[in-house]
């Protein structure tokens, strides 16, 4: 799911790297005005990064007590009080702001905040896009693979129902709560985003340290899926969803590859030449993490990305093994075992 707004940064293996700007060269007739809210998350810094290379405006959506020395052009709002700036005269709408669900054992509290990040925030930009003179051409929101919940060995995709669960629950409010925009006649896309991978940050960084010492290991039983997405793909799925006009509603955001836990975990400690000695029991993981351990991790879905391909859209990476070796700079091989 969509990740908290962090502190800036350069990602590693990002768009930044120039890879983006395949996503940005001729795919607009003049420079756009792209509204990001989220802006300062690991998938919203490489985004402004991939924008303003290619030539466009970045406006960026933030709260008050947030904004920086030195701030780019910026809109404020505040999703706790229900106030936003006017936000006509922008192109696209990029909305990414959401608390990390993986910050900490999910308690009530914490699942508040989590829904009440996500649905009260999409809602109130929502109004704020369909009450400006001039709306944008695209809201385009981002959701979750959560969406689907545990489904085991079923492949799902954009016409598959919700599954059970309280990222499940949290995903259609989510999406439920840009309903403002599309009855105004805004063209809304919901970006179901999977596991984003870059060593910048997210699931891979907290991996890495780990496997390099040679403690890394399978998750449970390792048979979940992963449905997972490189940062270059995900941000090049925004700007895909931004220029395609006939593009709207659900669209998932991971490469047609998923893997299951224990392939994930064979090939990356393949690519970084270790063992994988340490399998953690899922009633570890249960113990320590709670709920959030079977829907993060002990579970999953084979997510494919149906829409996004019968759109046209190119992955960059769409294998595991290659895509690693270039996000770790690391040489050509074979991974066996």
């Amino acid at each position: 799911m969509a990740q908290e707004e962090h502190q800036r940064s350069t990602p590693r293996g990002s768009p930044e790297s120039g890879a983006g700007e395949r996503y940005v060269d001729h795919r607009f007739d003049r420079p756009q005005r792209f509204l990001i809210s989220g802006s300062t998350g690991l998938l919203g810094s490489a985004l402004a990064a991939t924008v303003t290379g290619g030539g466009h405006h970045v406006v960026r959506l933030v709260r008050p007590c947030t904004r920086l020395a030195g701030e780019d052009e910026s809109l404020d709002w505040d999703p706790a009080s229900g106030t936003v700036a006017d936000v006509g005269g922008m192109d696209f709408v990029v909305h990414l702001a959401g608390a990390n669900i993986a910050a900490g054992r999910w308690t009530e509290e914490r699942k508040r905040a989590i829904r009440h990040s996500r649905v009260r925030g999409t809602h109130l930009l929502s109004e704020a896009v369909a009450a400006t003179e001039r709306p944008p051409r695209a809201l385009i929101c981002a959701s979750a693979t959560g969406y689907y919940g545990d489904r085991a060995e079923q492949a799902v995709d954009e016409s598959s129902g919700p599954g059970t669960g309280f990222l499940s629950q949290v995903c259609e409010e989510w999406e439920t709560a840009s309903s403002p925009a599309s009855d105004a006649g805004v063209r809304v896309v919901h970006l179901r985003f999977g596991v984003v991978l870059t060593p910048a940050g997210g699931a891979l960084a907290a991996m890495l340290l780990p496997f390099r010492i040679g403690l890394g290991g399978r998750l449970g039983s390792g048979r979940q899926f992963l449905s997972w997405v490189s940062l270059d793909d995900a941000v090049g799925a925004i700007l895909h969803a931004a220029a395609t006009v006939g593009l709207e509603g659900p669209v998932n955001v991971v490469t047609p590859a998923a893997v299951r836990n224990e392939d994930f975990t064979r090939v990356l400690a393949g690519v970084l030449g270790r063992p994988t000695l340490l399998p953690v029991p899922a009633p570890l993981l249960k113990l320590v993490l709670g709920e959030m351990a079977s829907a993060l991790l002990l579970g999953g879905s084979r997510v494919l990305p149906t829409r996004l391909r019968d759109s046209g859209f190119s992955f960059r990476d769409p294998e595991l093994e290659p895509a690693l070796r270039r996000m770790l700079d690391r040489p050509a091989g074979q991974v066996t075992g």
